[in-house]
């Protein structure tokens, strides 16, 4: 996550947080997700398609530049890495979360009432 904030693009398997926070246009996911295949199955899989990404995707895309060196669509995944990583994954978001969704609702339940 911490990554995205510096223009790093994220390439993972769709598990933890890149299995909510890949959107197909900041960065690149391994596989199909959890559960696509076997235990058996999943390493031979998920090396497989990240040879495939790297060789036709990830590595043309970066070395794809305009005649000044730019590589402006490998600019353009950084960006979006950013812009939709940021917002979503820092602890402002947890704290917001953990607030609304959890410490609040507790508080305020009625078996809460009169044990302060």
């Amino acid at each position: 996550m911490k990554a995205s904030l510096n223009g790093v693009p994220n390439l993972s398997v769709r598990d933890g947080w890149w299995y909510e926070g890949y959107n197909g246009a900041n960065g690149w996911a391994i596989g199909n997700g959890p559960g696509a295949y076997s235990h058996e199955e999943e390493d031979k899989a998920d090396a497989e398609a990240l040879y495939r990404l790297l060789e036709k995707k990830i590595v043309p895309l970066y070395y794809n530049r305009d005649r000044d060196g730019v590589p402006h669509d490998w600019i353009r995944v950084v960006k979006e890495a950013i812009r939709s990583v940021a917002p979503n994954f820092c602890a402002r978001r947890m704290l917001k979360e953990y607030t609304n969704q959890i410490y609040l609702p507790t508080a305020m339940s009625p078996k809460r009432q009169g044990h302060d």
